[in-house]
């Protein structure tokens, strides 16, 4: 996209929207995003902000008008993308209580591009659409947060059966195993994804699936960590270059 440029002021704010308001040149800002900026934050006009739409693209924007529930913005040009060069997926159970919400946001915040709940033997648990919803309002608050672009989808829960389906385009496949061999740096631009057990651990059927499937075990370790703890050091190992060297 291009733009106006804003010049040296640097925002401290992001704040998610529509694909369809950043294309423009100016976009309507009402809602829990208003709120957070004129009510919480309060901006004041000429403030600027990032925006981003939560696939990738972001964009500086500068208050232009501010009403009682809504503000008006111009938008200008592109923004830096804070993404990082390497899609990882995570896969795991479901943790207990608000230990998923915990899990949602940090994944978030350390750059996992997508959050799939999964089925496995020793964790049959349910979430419903509520909770699904309530975890992608976490996912937008942690972008808003760390300064994403891009809000991670968040889905299932999935049968176990499904994970070859979710990990088609994924050409490094990785399952947490006690014991196994921590990999050397990661290659870069591949995509991954990190299967996750439950506590508890894989039962021996679903090791030799995960195997069958293409997917190599990764070690933490000799502690034993929450489903939880185990994600986010996961997929922060895959996300950074050399983290396991």
């Amino acid at each position: 996209m291009g733009g106006t440029s804003f010049g040296a002021r640097v925002p401290v704010i992001t704040v998610v929207i529509s694909g369809r308001q950043l294309r423009g040149d100016e976009v309507l800002v009402d809602g829990p995003a208003y709120r957070h900026l004129f009510r919480a934050r309060r901006l004041a006009e000429d403030a600027v902000v990032r925006l981003v739409d939560g696939e990738g693209a972001a964009r500086f924007g500068r208050a232009l008008t501010i009403e009682a529930s809504a503000a008006r913005f111009a938008l200008g040009e592109d923004a830096p993308t804070h993404e990082p060069t390497r899609y990882v997926e995570l896969m795991a159970p479901v943790p207990k209580a608000s230990r998923l919400s915990w899990m949602v946001e940090k994944a978030t915040e350390i750059g996992v591009s997508a959050i799939r709940l999964i089925h496995s033997e020793r964790a049959p648990r349910k979430v419903g659409v509520g909770t699904l919803e309530r975890l992608g309002r976490v996912a937008v608050a942690a972008v808003e947060q760390s300064h994403r672009s891009v809000v991670p989808l968040v889905s299932g829960v999935h049968p176990f059966s499904e994970l070859p389906d979710l990990m088609a385009s994924s050409s490094e496949r990785w399952f947490l195993q006690p014991g196994a061999v921590s990999p050397v740096a990661n290659s870069g631009l591949a995509r991954a994804s990190l299967l996750v057990g439950p506590e508890g651990g894989w039962t021996a059927g679903e090791v030799e699936q995960m195997a069958a499937w293409g997917c190599r075990a990764m070690g933490l370790g000799p502690t034993v960590l929450r489903i939880e703890t185990a994600a986010i050091i996961g997929c922060a190992g895959l996300l950074v270059e050399g983290l396991f060297r």
